[in-house]
């Protein structure tokens, strides 16, 4: 005699299984890594930094002009 196959399950077995293949496929296209993604946040602070210190007017006063 056969297996006895609960259809519900297999059938959210399989879209579980989908759902994992295309994420993985997904991080492999969009994802980057923990490194990456720190390195980028650096680069953005260091430049808005230098980009303050360049500034003629303070950013309080600058703010109440508009």
């Amino acid at each position: 005699m056969g297996e006895i196959v609960n259809l519900r399950r297999a059938r959210k077995d399989e879209a579980r299984r989908r759902r994992e293949a295309e994420a993985s496929s997904n991080r492999l296209a969009f994802g980057r890594s923990k490194t990456e993604r720190e390195l980028a946040a650096a680069s953005a602070e260091l430049e808005k930094k230098r980009l303050d210190a360049h500034r003629l007017t303070d950013g309080e006063e600058d703010e109440a002009r508009r």
